[in-house]
Parts: C-alpha cells; sequence; structure tokens
C-alpha cells in the first residue's frame, strides 16, 4: 500500500509518547513543527498549542492526547488487507491523531491557516475547558469525530462524578483468602459506544462477590476515565473456594492471611446498586440521551475510589446524573466530589455546517448533519467565542479507547481531500 503524507505523519505521531498526562514530548514536537513551518506558536500552561499562519480566516482542531491501552505508548502501527490500521497489541491513537496529522499537513501546505492543537482533552476535556486565548478565524473545523458520514453539530457534555470512602479499618474473618481476577471484556468508548451494553468488568467482579458470600480485603479495576474496564481485581476471605463458569473470571488460591475491610460492603452496594449505562434515549437524534459509565476503581489502602463518568446531551440530564449518583453515593457513607464538567453542545446546524456537508458530499452522497454522545472540544471553545460557527468530521475509527481501535486508511484520503478543499475556500 502507498501510504500518503499525512499516514506518514501520523506514524510519526506514534513514535512520540503522548497519553493523557505525559505529552510534555509531543507537545514540543508539535509547536517546533507549527514553528518551522512558518506559524506564530503560542503554548499556555496546560500545553494548548495555539499556531497562527498568515491572516487565517479557518481554524483546524484536534487534540494530541491519547487514551493508552495494552502496549501503549509503544505504538506500532500495522495495516491489514482489509483496508484498515490498527496497533500490534495496544490502542491506535486514531483518536485523535489522525486529525493531529491532517492539520500538520494543513499546515506544510496552506498561506493561512489557524490551527488549535489541546491538551488532556481524554481526560476531561482540560485543555480545551481551560484554553483562555482567543481565536482570530470565526469558522471553527473541528477533526477528532469518527464517522465519514457525518457532520457532526452537536455532543453530549459530560461530568466526572467521584465517590472515596475510608478502607483503612478492617477486621479479622473467618475464611480463605482468594484472588479473583476478571479480565478479557473488550472495554471500548464509554460514550459512543455506550450503547452497545459492553460488560463492564467491574460490575461483574462485584456481583461475582457479593453472590459468593465473601468478604473484601482488596478491590480495584478499570483501566482509563472514559473507557468502559476490562479488567477487574479483588482479594477477598471466604469460608469456601467461590466457584464460577465464567471464563472471564478466575479464582486463585492465596496461601497467606487477610483482614477484611469494615466498609467493603458499602463498595459493594454501590457498585451493584448503581445502573450502568444508557439511562435514557433521544429517538430524535437516534443516540443516547442521558448514560453513566463506571470507568474506574481505586485503592491506595487508605481509600477506595470510584470514578463515574455521566454524560448527557443537556444540562439538565447532566446536573440530574450528578445528582443522583451522587445521593446514592452518599447514601452510603462515601464523600462525594464532581470535577471536569463539559458543556452539552446543542445541535443548531449553522451556515458552516452545511458548507461543509456540501463539501463532504461530493465524496460521501449519503453524507449527513449528526450529533453524538461523546465530548467535543469545538462545543466547549465555541461556547467561549462569539459569533463562531463550528462543526467536526473526520475519518472512521472503531472502537476508540481499546486494544480492537482500527481507523480505515481510504477513509482518511476522503478526510484529507475535504479538509483540504474547505480550508482552500478560505485562503
Amino acid at each position: 500500500m502507498q501510504k500518503n503524507e499525512v499516514l506518514s505523519k501520523f506514524e510519526r505521531l506514534c513514535e512520540i509518547p503522548h497519553c493523557s498526562y505525559d505529552t510534555d514530548a509531543m507537545r514540543d514536537f508539535l509547536a517546533d513543527f507549527a514553528r518551522s513551518n512558518g506559524c506564530r506558536v503560542v503554548v499556555d500552561e496546560l500545553g494548548n498549542i495555539h499556531a497562527i499562519k498568515g491572516e487565517p480566516k479557518i481554524c483546524l482542531q484536534s487534540h494530541y492526547d491519547m487514551v493508552c491501552m495494552g502496549d501503549a505508548p509503544n505504538v506500532v502501527v500495522e495495516y491489514g488487507s482489509d483496508g484498515f490500521m490498527r496497533a500490534k497489541n495496544s490502542s491506535l491513537g486514531a483518536d485523535n491523531g489522525i486529525g493531529v496529522a491532517m492539520m500538520m499537513q494543513m499546515i506544510a501546505e496552506f498561506k493561512n491557516i489557524e490551527c488549535l492543537f489541546t491538551n488532556n482533552e481524554e481526560v476531561g476535556l482540560i485543555g480545551a475547558n481551560g484554553f483562555l486565548g482567543r481565536l482570530v478565524s470565526k469558522k471553527l473545523l473541528n477533526l477528532d469525530s469518527e464517522d465519514d458520514n457525518e457532520v457532526v453539530t452537536g455532543c453530549a457534555g459530560g461530568v466526572n462524578v467521584f465517590a472515596s470512602i475510608d478502607v483503612s479499618q478492617s477486621e479479622e474473618a473467618l475464611g480463605d483468602v482468594y484472588e479473583v481476577v476478571v479480565s478479557g471484556y473488550p472495554g471500548g468508548h464509554s460514550g459512543n459506544e455506550i450503547h452497545k451494553d459492553i460488560p463492564n468488568a467491574i460490575k461483574i467482579l462485584a456481583q461475582f462477590v457479593r453472590k459468593s458470600g465473601a468478604k473484601l480485603s482488596f478491590i480495584e479495576g478499570g483501566e482509563r476515565s472514559n473507557s468502559i474496564p476490562t479488567s477487574a481485581k479483588a482479594i477477598i476471605v471466604n469460608k469456601s473456594e467461590p466457584k464460577s463458569d465464567n471464563p472471564h473470571i478466575k479464582i486463585s488460591a492465596l496461601n497467606q492471611s487477610a483482614r477484611v475491610l469494615k466498609n467493603g460492603d458499602k463498595i459493594l452496594s454501590l457498585i451493584n446498586a448503581f445502573s450502568q449505562g444508557v439511562r435514557s434515549y433521544n429517538t430524535e437524534l437516534n443516540l443516547p440521551n442521558d448514560s453513566v459509565n463506571l470507568s474506574l476503581l481505586k485503592f491506595d489502602g487508605k481509600t477506595a475510589e470510584l470514578e463515574f463518568f455521566a454524560r448527557s446531551m443537556t444540562w439538565d440530564g447532566l446536573h440530574r446524573l450528578d445528582f443522583e449518583i451522587s445521593e446514592l453515593a452518599l447514601g452510603l457513607g462515601f464523600s462525594v466530589c464532581s470535577k471536569d464538567r463539559s458543556v452539552p453542545w446543542k445541535p443548531e446546524p449553522d451556515e458552516f455546517a452545511n458548507s461543509v456537508l456540501d463539501e463532504l458530499k461530493k465524496l460521501r452522497p449519503n453524507a449527513k448533519l449528526a450529533a453524538i454522545h461523546a465530548g467535543l472540544e469545538c462545543g466547549v471553545i465555541r461556547d467561549k467565542h462569539d459569533d463562531m460557527e463550528a462543526c467536526s468530521i473526520g475519518p472512521n475509527i472503531y472502537s476508540p479507547h481499546s486494544t480492537r481501535e482500527k481507523c480505515e486508511v481510504a477513509s482518511v484520503d476522503i478526510i484529507t481531500q475535504v479538509v483540504r478543499n474547505i480550508v482552500a475556500k478560505y485562503q
């Protein structure tokens, strides 16, 4: 397969570690690239890179951090005979590395362009939420969508709800000690794939421990804030060896003693009582309206912390989910706080979105306007600027935030050409 320049740039990006919260090397690389191609560059304290070249009328925007799963940040790109590229034993980072590579290509090709590379999107849209700069352009094209048949003009807002409880108090219990490991579930994006009813490994584990009658000594699970957990682990004390016919559950006897957590039952109760997944569906938009994912369970010997990621297409829905999760946790004796709230972007197609759709239809005749049940930074950035028109496009990416992530190569070519044509209009 003959690779185009965007794919070559993407492969170069894959050589640079850029997991969320570990993006310094990528920040420096992108800032240097923009400067070397004639841009005036400002890097803020959050790592956002604002690059301006000439007298731009359109701004391209992508985030440069990635969700690292499996062997990532060691990303080895492989091209399949089916027309898709994947990473060997890791997430690929096409979300949003392909968008970043396209922006690099447009910087190299055009004299008048504005680009905003945002940081730490995957952990709460931190860069976009904290961006204090002013964009020169009144047109904003985000490149973080994952369906080349859509121009996205709306997205869900999100909030992370943290519930923590003391685990420093323990007591003796009769029985033997076992390690229970849940693994091998597919995982996936907690927004775009929440409607697929993908099993949550933390929920599977808590239900098994409770039904076995065991007591908790230790428990942890999940991988990333916005991923459906693929694995979880517990150390339990039980009077008899628990049994399971679930191939994803492995039970091992431990030749050791263990004390059990005084608050262990409360932890299990919160996990088991919490309702995972889609809470309500928007038939007009044909996507979830409200959803919650139990993302992470952290245990440090003093505190157990559960992280829930709630999403909604409306502010009212987001506040309601926050309230319901908080009330459930508080009622069981947990401390609760909410962080990283992002704005829902109500679908309201504008003239710019329709012009982008017209351009996309030249290569994808059935393309349409759409909204997604995930966070997009252009909604946040648009909210900070008066009279800004914004929309989002991107190539076909499947199962992001997992080791099954794949991106269609032909689709990258299509979206690259669409972006090129759009930027050319604004020269």
